[in-house]
């Protein structure tokens, strides 16, 4: 089979993908299910090797990144519930003053982003978010685009956010490391989305008003500052750690008892689960296990969803690589000389197509992973700003197209166009800046 055919395979599949997922607005699982199987038949792989390769993809997925999945997304919905993210946001604004709301905002945004996904995080602050608009002069425009931008930049660089970590996984590099300098960049991101609303938010003429019951309620029944920070500051603890002690670490080499002992609780499984254990000693005393079993299913019934997409994912991905598609990618690639800037391009062209910054990174990822030795990723290092060039990729841009656009919209009551000046081009900038800062990594580190 040529390689032109195979590049033509490629192409076709991914087009499909992007047609059906953002024209049709069908599920992207079945989408990345059945283009997977099409894909099969196409390529002449034999009839009875098509299910049991969907098969392993899906159960691959599953068993690698199923569990980090379900444990974030309930470890978000327990801090919602139990208003420990509305606990960290006064805080944060107590510490900076009212004449600092911007800023407050934008801190806010970053620390509740690192475990809630950037849609459930804005809904979830936004009621502060117009309190502070009806308080300070600050205007509507300029507070919820310090909001958005920071909450975006998180969920697109950091694990445990689904599409960064499926990634993760598919390109076999190591998830701790990946949080580390995806929260590392994802800092200078934030400020820029801050900075970008501050120049930009007073000049936008749009006269969305704060809704009449968005107003904090001051007494409310809060829990501890250590309470509410502690499930999201321990599990980065763990994994971080793990990370940075295992980096000189050879796989096979003995191990003590401690650490073993770290490599256990630095685990993302372990630290997460340890983070639901806190999470949970948040909650009301009263009526504690009823709420804590009601929340905990809410979080998985959310996780479903979730974890559908990146199982279609996994079985588009194990499509690829039992096909002779990937090998003639990688050696045709060798003579690019794209490096980095070819998991950037390829996950910008998918987001700014279909929407989905999740879909962008997982499908690309599929892609990439196969090709990592032709662009001269092939280390643990390589893997992980391989990742993370996904990542920047997947900010590339948010439009009409993404529902996160919407959320942003309908809660802030702003109109499109105005999210379209000023919104949009950010995530841009958002996303080749943090392509910048990984490729300026990969210099450093070579």
């Amino acid at each position: 089979m040529s390689t032109l055919w195979l590049f033509g395979l490629l192409l076709g599949s991914v087009g499909l993908i992007v047609w059906c997922t953002a024209r049709w607005r069908m599920h992207p699982f079945l989408v990345l299910f059945l283009v997977a199987l099409l894909l099969g038949l196409v390529s002449g792989m034999p009839l009875d090797k098509i299910v049991d390769t969907l098969k392993e993809g899906f159960g691959e997925t599953m068993k690698k990144i199923g569990l980090v999945i379900i444990l974030g997304t309930v470890l978000g919905v327990l801090l919602e519930r139990s208003k420990a993210t509305l606990r960290m946001a006064n805080f944060i604004l107590g510490l900076v003053g009212e004449n600092r709301a911007p800023a407050a905002l934008s801190m806010t945004g970053f620390l509740v982003g690192l475990p809630i996904f950037c849609d459930s995080g804005f809904i979830i602050l936004n009621g502060l978010k117009q309190s502070l608009v009806r308080r300070t002069p600050f205007g509507m425009p300029l507070m919820t685009i310090c909001l958005a931008t920071a909450l975006y930049g998180v969920h697109c660089l950091v694990p445990p956010h689904p599409g960064i970590a499926a990634a993760a996984v598919t390109m076999g590099a190591d998830l701790g490391m990946v949080m580390l300098v995806g929260m590392g960049i994802s800092i200078p991101l934030t400020g820029l989305g801050y900075i970008w609303a501050l120049r930009f938010g007073p000049k936008t003429k749009d006269f969305a008003q704060p809704s009449d019951n968005a107003i904090l309620d001051e007494n409310e029944d809060l829990p501890a500052i250590w309470r509410a920070f502690l499930p999201v500051v321990f599990p980065i603890f763990l994994i971080g750690t793990k990370s940075i002690v295992f980096l000189g670490i050879a796989p096979d080499a003995p191990k003590s008892n401690w650490l073993q002992l770290l490599s256990l609780l630095g685990d993302p499984v372990i630290a997460l689960l340890c983070a639901l254990v806190l999470a949970a000693m948040v909650l009301p005393k009263r009526d504690h296990f009823n709420l804590l079993q009601k929340w905990f299913g809410e979080g998985v019934e959310k996780a479903g969803s979730i974890l559908a997409i990146i199982a279609g994912g996994g079985t588009f991905g194990a499509m690829l690589k039992a096909t002779e598609m990937s090998t003639g990618l990688a050696n045709s690639i060798m003579d690019w000389h794209l490096g980095l800037f070819f998991p950037f391009l390829l996950a910008a062209i998918l987001k700014t197509a279909q929407g989905s910054s999740t879909v962008a990174v997982i499908t690309a990822a599929s892609i990439v992973a196969p090709s990592l030795a032709g662009l001269g990723l092939d280390s643990e290092w390589g893997r992980t700003l391989a990742v993370l060039s996904l990542g920047a990729g997947s900010m590339v841009v948010s439009h009409a197209n993404d529902a996160y656009f919407w959320v942003i919209a309908t809660f802030s009551n702003l109109r499109s166009d105005t999210l379209y000046r000023l919104y949009t081009p950010v995530t841009a900038a958002m996303g080749i800046a943090a392509q910048l800062l990984v490729w300026l990594l990969s210099l450093g580190l070579q």
